[in-house]
């Protein structure tokens, strides 16, 4: 379909998280898009669109911005980044169109059921779960998206069940809840606990990464591994859910209270 016809241009989140550098360093030298685009020879348009990972620029020209911006190599740090990361990070077949979705987007909301969020784990927890040193790495790199400026706002509903399944040894475990204590006080961190029970409409645990432009990639776990899912209407019922959820969850108080006793109760 043409651009006449209403198609939006769709969002690379691979090259999000890079034209978010640039974004950020222009703003930062008090420039316009416009201004930018004068200053390195190039349309306002290819600017927008290299902000918003519609399009893949040459380093050449992430040089030339960097320059121009008084960076200090930033976006060319950047850059550089982005192509080690699409080179070394290695996910499971069924997982890896998600990732880039994940690293790029401005929300997060999780559903998790049976093992804590992968980007809350701890290092001692994952390496029970994963087979290799890479996948343990790897898992410790996504979590720097939460290190990331400005972070990405993450709404986590756990069931209660996932704090008492032992996962490794009880100080594993310890360590595990503990963190989850600590990362649910940072800021546009949202993790509730929700009682082990039947919720409507609730079939496995999901992630909706939500990016800039408000589009939206889901995956569902599937016991056979999972899927990756762009469907407005899955990603409706999905949202409704979530909403659901959060209403029948344990307030972020109250649920870092509940973390509290069980560690007491069971872990320590």
């Amino acid at each position: 379909m043409s651009a006449s016809g209403g198609a939006r241009p769709k969002i690379d989140p691979e090259l999000v998280g890079f034209g978010t550098v640039v974004k950020r360093c222009r703003e930062a030298a008090s420039l316009k898009q416009g201004q930018l685009a004068d200053l390195v020879n190039v349309a306002r348009s290819y600017i927008s669109h290299v902000e918003c990972g519609r399009t893949k620029c040459r380093r050449d020209f992430a040089e030339r911005v960097d320059n121009v911006l008084d960076a200090g190599g930033e976006v060319v740090q950047a850059w550089d980044d982005l192509l080690e990361q699409i080179k070394q990070v290695r996910y499971p077949t069924h997982f890896v169109a998600f990732p880039k979705a994940e690293a790029s987007a401005d929300q997060l909301r999780v559903y998790e059921h049976y093992l804590v969020y992968g980007l809350f784990q701890t290092e001692a927890y994952a390496r029970v779960l994963l087979v290799d040193d890479d996948a343990v790495a790897t898992r410790m790199r996504r979590q720097e998206l939460l290190f990331r400026k400005p972070p990405p706002m993450i709404s986590v509903v756990m069931e209660e069940s996932v704090l008492y399944r032992q996962v490794g040894s009880k100080e594993v475990m310890r360590e595990q809840l503990e963190y989850l204590i600590e990362i649910a006080l940072r800021e546009g961190i949202f993790l509730q606990i929700v009682r082990t029970a039947y919720h409507r409409g609730v079939r496995a645990s999901f992630h909706i990464a939500t990016q800039s432009d408000r589009s939206e990639v889901a995956y569902v776990v599937k016991a056979t591994g999972g899927e990756v899912t762009r469907d407005p209407s899955e990603l409706a019922k999905m949202s409704k859910v979530m909403h659901t959820l959060s209403a029948q969850a344990l307030n972020t108080e109250d649920s870092r209270t509940f973390i509290r006793k069980v560690i007491e109760e069971r872990w320590t």
